[in-house]
């Protein structure tokens, strides 16, 4: 049995069928349990831990079809309009489910309706019942209250007035209900008996494409998996064909025999449909996952779905330059590189609106950059360096020139330059509307001290002013 807290009071939240030959019930108190049988064991229920185990159930439900959603803490509604044929029928089909269920060492109920209300009603009140479209109001007209979904307190109020069944309430007066028990109680109704439609919200989104392969013999090797990915991907290519589309993120579902399901994602930054380069992803990323990736007893079901699409371009090839891809081949190489090693792993510089160097540009996932950034409506004249430090470091300066000039000699990083030709200064006015308006204006110079190496430093506030003005460096020439 399993236990629960309710109410400052420890009580039976599960039984098997054992228990119950014992006459024990749920909602019964431990203290009473124990009283009637000493040596029945208990077992402390743990909401997060049976949480886990849903999701994991409703994930391995996929197979079936991508409509799964969670209900309640121990049920799970499917959608299978237009795919109880792939399985034979829907009988097949839930016969199918029922004894996966079984060899994986659970004891499920299940129930066939048009409504999910009816079907709720039939895998807790029946046993593996498949309701005909129309035949659930004489299904549920011989239930108790309780095949509505409803609150306890509702059935107890209804129960106090002489409705015990779905049955009574279907004849009694409909406004009379309603402004004693409330709208839910009419609503559930109509929703079971398919007067208004309840839909069903899935748990993941569903992809616009997949295709799926139902293997006979499962497959345990990774390059077993990999030659069904270009299989599969040959469809897909198709099917992308007629939409015009390409694809920008694609999923791999692996269905393990005993349930365990593998959900490996990959993107692309340019969209793409070659089976060859989805087949080539999908081989980096594997590698990369190594032994998380257990086949356990192999993988009787394996599907690739498109998650995400974009036009295609399809373009003709430049015959005069064969070399010219527009960007193709850098971004099948990061892609192939992210695949491995994180969406993060690569990296695109992206200009910013701003006139602060270290702001000017800001670092973001490859496959997040723009194609084409607009033009700098106000282009900086002035050299640049090519090394641009995002962190300005301090620089100690000794002594300068003048009180506006460059230094003579400085040290950084504990090694001393001693300047020979400077240009400057540039001066760079703060961003007040980032930094405030006392933030210290930046006079940057170009300074090359005497054995060539050139420096892009500046000074931070102004002499004569509180508080005294800091050298820092901010980048390196070639």
């Amino acid at each position: 049995m399993v236990s629960h807290r309710e109410k400052n009071a420890q009580r039976i939240a599960a039984i098997d069928e054992q228990a119950e030959r014992l006459k024990l019930k749920r909602g019964m108190g431990i203290a009473d349990a124990r009283a009637m049988h000493p040596s029945i064991e208990i077992v402390e229920a743990d909401p997060d831990a049976d949480r886990l185990l849903l999701e994991s159930l409703a994930d391995w439900c996929d197979r079936y079809t991508p409509l799964v959603a969670i209900d309640g803490t121990d049920g799970l509604l499917l959608d299978i309009t237009g795919c109880a044929h792939l399985f034979g029928g829907e009988k097949a089909l839930l016969d199918d489910l029922l004894a996966r269920f079984f060899h994986q060492g659970f004891d499920a109920r299940a129930g066939l309706a048009s409504t999910p209300g009816a079907a709720w009603a039939a895998a807790r009140f029946s046993s593996t019942l498949i309701l005909e479209d129309g035949g659930e109001k004489d299904f549920l007209a011989r239930l108790p209250l309780s095949a509505l979904r409803l609150q306890p307190e509702t059935r107890t109020s209804l129960e106090s007035v002489g409705l015990r069944t779905v049955g009574a309430v279907m004849q009694a007066p409909r406004a009379p209900l309603v402004r004693r028990f409330g709208k839910l109680l009419i609503l559930r109704l109509d929703q079971a008996l398919g007067s208004i439609e309840e839909a069903i919200s899935p748990r993941l989104p569903v992809p616009p494409l997949s295709v799926e392969r139902h293997l006979p013999e499962p497959v345990s090797a990774i390059e077993g998996v990999e030659g069904l990915i270009f299989q599969l991907a040959g469809t897909l290519k198709e099917d992308l064909e007629r939409r015009a589309e390409g694809a920008r993120a694609l999923q791999l579902l692996l269905f393990r025999v005993d349930g365990m399901v593998s959900r490996i994602t990959i993107g692309a930054s340019h969209p793409l449909r070659e089976p060859a380069l989805v087949q080539k992803l999908f081989q980096e990323r594997l590698g990369a996952l190594g032994n998380e990736i257990d086949a356990g007893y192999g993988f009787d079901l394996i599907r690739l779905s498109v998650l995400e699409t974009a036009n295609f371009d399809a373009r003709q090839s430049d015959l005069t330059n064969a070399s010219a891809d527009d960007g193709e081949g850098l971004a099948i190489f990061t892609d192939r590189i992210r695949a491995r090693h994180g969406t993060d792993a690569v990296l695109s510089s992206v200009a910013v609106e701003s006139h602060i160097p270290e702001r000017a540009v800001m670092s973001v996932p490859f496959s997040a950059a723009p194609r084409q950034q607009k033009e700098n409506p106000q282009p900086i004249s002035a050299e640049r360096p090519i090394r641009l430090f995002s962190n300005p470091e301090p620089v100690e300066v000794s002594a300068v020139e003048v009180p506006e000039g460059p230094p003579s000699h400085f040290r950084w990083r504990r090694v001393f330059h001693k300047v020979a030709h400077s240009e400057g200064p540039e001066r760079i006015a703060p961003e007040w509307w980032h930094d405030g308006i006392e933030a210290p204006t930046r006079d940057y110079f170009r300074v090359e001290d005497e054995e060539g190496r050139r420096f892009w430093l500046y000074r931070e506030g102004l002499y004569g002013k509180t508080p005294p003005p800091r050298w820092f460096m901010q980048g390196i020439f070639a």
